[in-house]
């Protein structure tokens, strides 16, 4: 006897809800992680479809670390950004920035669907790129290979698995953390179970119903976060104004082609085109890296007086670093989130074409002041919009929760010099907050509580679950990262050192100025790498300014011919305890310097006698990328900051701030 289809639908929605409570009521099974014994293992299945209507499962990855004092009734849930980045990895720097609020709260790390150890999502599409004329048509292939469950890994799901994991776990309630997109996860949580939530940790936000595919709000903050970088005369004598700077270069590549010679970690020149969408990457690269950003504005001032190889270089490290990315960061899972969730401003049934025209559209109704000093076209050009006008969408536009959300104790992190998620977006949300507290962090860019040059947001974090006030920030400038000098073009344009006159003194000045570049350009390029974990041993080599290249190999910096002042080489080896440097070149005296064990110069130089102590002006007025080191390694863990004390002890003299 056959059922009627309207009873075996109704059977199949029943079998599937059942389902649904009994992974939800399941016990999650903990057991050691083989590779660290803060952490427990575990896993727990969960609805593929938390409606029920398609059927299947995901295996969610899990770590937990108990509460150290008593049984926990509620737990920590640590959401990490993307969408696409794994959180597992995170899971010892994400107890390490909760600190003491986990003292009575078991800490939950989970890798959430689509991503990591949770059935992490694979596309032949971004396997092979070259297959693809353009990245719409690859991420259109990505849709359709990824097929109609390609709907099912929005935030609302990952919600659902945040439910799940609470039931499973026996929690009455959850303190939600999450970062850059985690907060739009911890956001959407809150409105969908708002009895279940303790507390809001949200750092970098991203507001409801955001981001906005538009990126209004990034690039109303750009003229903003340019003129912080000179607070406190930081950019004395490099400009009086990196926003004008800005909209001149732009000017410039709109008259035509413009590109530089940038010098690779072999010595080999390579021309790097220079665009409104790479200067526009590079700024917004500098949320992680305040020492590319500070590195910005003196490369786009030195462009804009016709000396294109700073920017180049700066472009080229960048494009080697994939833009300053994570290795780890799940490509096919961006787009299948972003894709189908994100309010853009086409009609979802329309052709890919028709997709981008109406994108346009909206790009060009906004008054050209909204995009200054860029333009509609970068806007249009680095936005989701030409990556997703190909989606083939799988579901209608996903439902905005209008809810109200709860009133419960909530921190707001900003960075003030973050443009991913500006502070405008922050002041949105806690205006949708009652009773949050609003802590805008200066000179900090993304992330702010693993990357801020204080502990201003860690202690406003310890005062907020400890039940005391939130303390403003200091509004000093930390020590360290500001824009380097402009790099002289000859070097008739470098001051000689005090006491010694003509080539011998120019040159001499000009070997501690490459010594200077040298370091902040291995701290440069080792911070804006992807690599999470970097071996001390492991060769790291950049290309000098105007020729030649240096490499930071174990204990020492080993220079071939590295140049910084055109016509002065600097070749040799230094060490710990000190290093002995040839100087030539068509310009410079020729000679032979001593490096002593404090940074120190001695030796000779044109036949005289020449010496420059570590402590001198000709030292003094270099840029202390030894504070770079503290402020600009804070995200990059502990292998990256144990580097940058080595450069510390290779270059002591020139990286004292």
């Amino acid at each position: 006897m056959r059922l009627p289809a309207s009873i075996l639908g109704a059977f199949a929605v029943l079998v599937a809800a059942l389902a649904c409570a009994g992974a939800a009521g399941a016990q999650i099974a903990y057991a050691p992680c083989g590779e660290t014994n803060e952490f427990a293992c575990g896993h727990l299945t969960v609805p593929l479809d938390p409606s029920g209507t398609v059927p299947g499962t995901i295996t969610l990855a899990l770590r937990r670390h108990r509460a150290p004092v008593g049984e926990a009734r509620s737990a920590i849930v640590a959401l990490a950004g993307g969408p696409g980045q794994p959180a597992l990895p995170l899971s010892e720097q994400f107890d390490e920035v909760l600190g003491g609020v986990a003292a009575t709260r078991d800490l939950i790390v989970f890798d959430q669907r689509g991503i990591g150890l949770s059935h992490p999502l694979a596309c032949h599409a971004f396997e092979r790129p070259d297959l693809f004329r353009s990245l719409e048509q690859a991420v259109a292939a990505c849709g359709a290979q990824l097929g109609a469950t390609r709907a099912l890994y929005t935030t609302a799901q990952t919600v659902s698995d945040i439910e799940a994991i609470r039931q499973a776990g026996g929690y009455e309630k959850l303190v939600l953390y999450g970062t850059s997109y985690g907060t739009k996860v911890a956001e959407d949580y809150a409105q969908a179970y708002p009895t279940h939530v303790e507390a809001l940790v949200l750092d970098s936000v991203v507001t409801p119903g955001g981001p906005d595919p538009l990126e209004r709000s990034t690039f109303a903050a750009v003229p903003r976060v340019l003129r912080a970088i000179c607070a406190a005369r930081a950019c004395a004598g490099v400009t009086r104004d990196p926003v004008a700077d800005v909209a001149r270069l732009q000017a410039r590549i709109r008259r035509g082609p413009l590109s530089g010679a940038a010098i690779d970690g072999e010595g080999r020149p390579h021309r790097v085109g220079v665009s409104s969408d790479a200067l526009f990457a590079a700024l917004i690269a500098g949320d992680l890296s305040p020492a590319l950003r500070a590195e910005f504005v003196t490369a786009v001032r030195a462009a804009g007086a016709r000396d294109t190889a700073p920017l180049a270089r700066l472009l080229a490290t960048l494009a080697g670093a994939g833009g300053g990315e994570r290795e780890d960061f799940d490509a096919p899972l961006y787009y299948a989130t972003t894709c189908e969730e994100q309010a853009f401003p086409w009609d979802r049934a329309a052709s890919p074409a028709t997709r981008l025209g109406e994108a346009r559209a909206a790009i060009d109704a906004l008054a050209a002041s909204a995009f200054q000093p860029f333009t509609a076209a970068t806007a249009f050009d680095l936005g989701d919009m030409p990556a997703c006008a190909g989606w083939p969408y799988a579901a209608p536009a996903p439902r905005l929760l209008t809810g109200p959300l709860p009133s419960v104790p909530a921190l707001i992190l900003s960075g003030e010099a973050d443009l991913r998620t500006p502070t405008a977006d922050a002041r949105a949300l806690a205006a949708q907050l009652p009773g949050s507290h609003l802590l805008v962090v200066p000179y900090t860019g993304h992330s702010v509580l693993s990357s801020e040059p204080t502990s201003c947001a860690a202690d406003a974090l310890r005062a907020v679950f400890s039940g005391h006030p939130v303390k403003p920030c200091s509004s000093a400038p930390p020590p360290g990262v500001r824009p380097p000098p402009i790099p002289p073009v000859r070097l008739a344009l470098v001051a000689p050192v005090h006491g010694y006159g003509g080539r011998p003194g120019r040159t001499l000045h000009a070997v501690t100025l490459s010594l200077a570049d040298l370091g902040r350009q291995l701290l440069l390029k080792d911070g804006v790498g992807s690599a999470e974990d970097i071996s001390l041993a492991a060769a790291l080599s950049i290309g000098g300014l105007r020729a030649g290249w240096a490499r930071l190999a174990g204990a020492q910096i080993v220079l071939r011919r590295y140049s910084y002042v055109p016509g002065v080489a600097v070749s040799g080896t230094i060490a710990a305890g000190g290093g002995t440097l040839t100087i030539g070149g068509s310009a410079g005296a020729r000679g032979t310097l001593r490096m002593d064990a404090r940074g120190g110069l001695s030796g000779t130089l044109g036949g005289r006698r020449v010496s420059v102590a570590a402590s001198s002006p000709a030292t003094a007025a270099i840029v202390g990328a030894h504070g770079q080191a503290s402020y600009a390694f804070g995200i990059h863990g502990a292998p990256r900051r144990r580097r940058a004390r080595l450069l510390g002890q290779l270059l002591p003299g020139l990286l004292e701030p």
